[in-house]
């Protein structure tokens, strides 16, 4: 009977209340709230059909009218003095005034799309008042209450939301997408994962420049199943950074409840695992918030280490207003619209004496003021204008390299991987802010030995052996380029980096185009075939990052580009994806400079000269065409891009305009590799100057097998001779 009655309850609160019954033996297993109720706890297992206290006071409730039903929010005022009361009162009724305004012009059709915060507004409001103006808060859409309670202006918010020039990402990205390090907030992307490592990386400038300093990421519940969540938190406790990871627990992703996203009763529990302490606060309390993030902070200012918050609350609107809530119980809406943050702290002021009813109406009249002029002001602005050559010149910071010459003449001879060596140890001396992240670089110096020796030379806090967390590597790397650091993170194999993709392409490769902050960020790439390693560590994945405006992708052939290209690569504010050829590693020897000196990044090279075929190649791909070439007796010219983004185009016109017949040879596969894109391009714009098709050599279209035999099938070294063969007899 026990189980029948409360099966009916249950499936009546389905989207907040987990439920399992064993019905063979009619014992209920296991009932949990999902921690969002305040009575929320662990119901042990009953051995008699009764209810425990908890859940009857819980089930009566929702029998009850709305407005008895709602437990009162305590708050505890401590030493907090009226005028600190009054200006969280404040900060709480500006966000919800705001809110009721962009839903009117929602309605109207002069905001195109807006992600609700009512009912949540307590946890943004009291996080930011308990931090320093100064320290960092990644946030997500629905934390306005951290942008005016940094006293952003609202013409400025307001135009962004309109997708106006006076907005924060020129009308590049929506609402909350964006950051302003004027006011230290940085704003999600869509995947909502990735701003959690970014945070961790400005913890870690704050604890190397010993600045006693924290930040401060929002993710929801539903984020805490991605796995950026779980590195993020995973690198933050390996070194003791000091970040405060939030959870705004509402209850939903969208439209899908806490029991079909989790197990766990208490997100906060997931903390355990990673060594890190947890709190759990009632979300909805401005003052436990605040008092809770006061204290936090001041701890994690001292002590640096990271803390893990849940913030139970409610979301009171659909995910955006499109969606709705017709997916949300009736009783709960009512449950948690008596427990709305913003009338239970009025009322809480009301009967301490604290507020009156002249001193909230004199607040309203000065917001909704505020309100209003920010509107026209926004109004008033023209729709955005703008050009395909501003817009491009946005895609990357502005720089203009300034090619270093070696100081004095001095040469050794280098092999490719003591040239990347090389490049690196100058870097590190050259920039005392550069720091080096990657798996087993330290004291055992990299799969390869690269950095063997730098920990002596440079110490563990600039060389850093890291995690096997390649997302949050490079999210690291972005938040201590955003304190003015350069960052380094090695791909211990460049197959590796598809765990990374996310952070890369819409993080680092972005950043600048939306909102104007420059992503100073190297990931180096051990890249390609030929070792019998297999499928997944001999990839040529270069295509990958060469398709993504806003990054720079060089892959340098020989010892002497190797160096300069690298340290030209930790000079350019711009990120770049460096990619070495293991192949070369130890193949390969030249006498370079010992001195620092840079190569032009995106100026190709001519490898040599010839006036009857021009081959354009990169990497292993200058070696292949030499040796071909000169085994077949062909007068080749031979053109080493060396930089795949941006492409040098001059120098492609320029040897196609000389000889008229041109072929592509690349290791990476044939179908969307890059010599699809020059072909493409000659094929357009300078088909009058051809005396045959453009023809291409390229990896065979499957993934590179592991056996020798099997390998030299993908290589296109018998390929590029055919089909040199075949241009010839044109």
């Amino acid at each position: 009977m026990w189980c029948h009655m409360t099966y009916s309850i249950f499936r009546a609160l389905s989207g907040f209340l987990f439920y399992s019954t064993r019905l063979r033996d009619g014992s209920a297993s296991r009932a949990l709230l999902s921690g969002l109720c305040p009575e929320s706890k662990k119901i042990p297992q009953p051995k008699f059909p009764t209810i425990s206290l908890p859940l009857q006071r819980f089930f009566k409730a929702l029998t009850m009218n709305a407005t008895t039903i709602a437990p009162a929010i305590t708050f505890e005022r401590g030493d907090l003095t009226e005028a600190t009361l009054l200006s969280l009162y404040q900060r709480l009724l500006k966000p919800r005034m705001i809110e009721d305004k962009m839903l009117i012009l929602l309605r109207q059709g002069r905001v195109s799309k807006w992600f609700s915060g009512i009912g949540q507004e307590a946890i943004s409001v009291g996080i930011t008042c308990a931090l320093l103006p100064d320290e960092f808060i990644f946030t997500l859409h629905r934390n306005l209450g951290v942008f005016t309670s940094r006293d952003i202006p609202l013409e400025r918010l307001f135009c962004q939301w309109q997708g106006k020039a006076s907005g924060f990402t020129k009308g590049r990205d929506r609402s909350f997408h964006f950051g302003t390090m004027e006011y230290h907030i940085v704003g999600m992307i869509s995947h909502l994962g990735p701003q959690l490592a970014v945070a961790g990386g400005v913890a870690l400038a704050h604890k190397l420049q010993h600045e006693g300093r924290v930040s401060v990421a929002f993710t929801g519940e539903g984020g805490t199943s991605e796995g950026d969540f779980h590195e993020a938190l995973n690198v933050a406790a390996v070194w003791q950074l000091p970040v405060i990871f939030v959870i705004e627990n509402n209850g939903y992703g969208l439209s899908t409840p806490t029991q079909e996203q989790y197990r766990c009763e208490n997100l906060a529990d997931r903390a355990i695992g990673y060594g890190m302490r947890s709190v759990i606060i009632d979300g909805n309390n401005i003052l436990e918030v605040y008092r809770t993030f006061s204290q936090l902070a001041a701890e994690l200012r001292e002590n640096p280490e990271p803390v893990l918050v849940e913030c139970r609350t409610f979301r009171m609107r659909g995910h955006e207003e499109a969606s709705g809530t017709k997916y949300v119980p009736q009783e709960l809406m009512d449950f948690w619209a008596a427990k709305d943050p913003l009338s239970n702290y009025e009322q809480y002021l009301l009967q301490t004496g604290v507020l009156n009813d002249a001193k909230i109406e004199a607040m309203r009249q000065e917001i909704r003021h505020e309100i209003e002029a920010g509107l026209a002001v926004a109004f008033e602005e023209p729709a955005i204008q703008s050009s395909a050559a501003q817009e491009l010149a946005d895609v990357y910071a502005p720089y203009i390299q300034q090619v270093v010459t070696p100081a004095t003449p001095a040469k050794r001879e280098k092999r490719f991987i003591d040239a990347v060596s090389d490049g690196l140890r100058q870097a590190m001396e050259k920039h005392d802010n550069l720091v080096l992240m990657g798996q087993d670089i330290a004291e055992y110096g990299g799969v390869f030995k690269i950095t063997e020796g730098f920990v002596a030379q440079f110490g563990k806090e600039r060389v850093r052996n890291t995690p096997i967390c390649e997302s949050a590597i490079v999210g690291i790397g972005l938040g201590l380029s955003l304190k003015g650091h350069k960052a380094m993170v090695e791909m211990q194999f460049a197959d590796f980096v598809s765990c990374a993709f996310n952070q890369i392409v819409n993080n680092l490769a972005k950043l600048y185009y939306r909102w104007g902050e420059n992503a100073d960020v190297v990931v180096r790439m051990p890249a390609g075939g030929g070792m019998s390693a297999g499928p997944f560590h001999s990839q040529s994945n270069e295509a990958w990052f060469a398709h993504t405006p806003g990054l720079k992708v060089v892959y340098p052939a020989n010892p002497y580009d190797a160096k300069g290209l690298l340290l030209a690569s930790f000079e350019d504010p711009n990120p770049v994806i460096y990619f070495e050829h293991k192949g070369l590693y130890r193949s390969l020897t030249e006498a370079i400079p010992d001195d620092y000196y840079t190569v032009e990044i995106g100026k190709a090279r001519l490898e040599q000269e010839g006036n009857a075929v021009s081959v354009i190649t990169y990497g292993m791909g200058v070696h292949w065409a030499k040796k071909i070439t000169a085994e077949m007796g062909v007068d080749a010219e031979i053109l080493d891009l060396r930089t795949l983004l941006p492409l040098d185009y001059e120098a492609i016109i320029a040897t196609v305009k000389k000889n008229g017949k041109v072929i592509i040879l690349h290791e990476d596969t044939l179908y969307g590799g890059i010599g699809g894109e020059i072909a493409a391009y000659i094929s357009e714009n300078l088909f009058e100057y051809l005396d045959a098709p453009v023809l291409r050599a390229a990896g065979l279209d499957m993934p590179i097998p592991f056996a020798a035999p099997l390998e030299q099938l993908f290589m296109p070294a018998e390929r590029f001779k055919r089909q040199l063969a075949r241009l010839m007899g044109y």
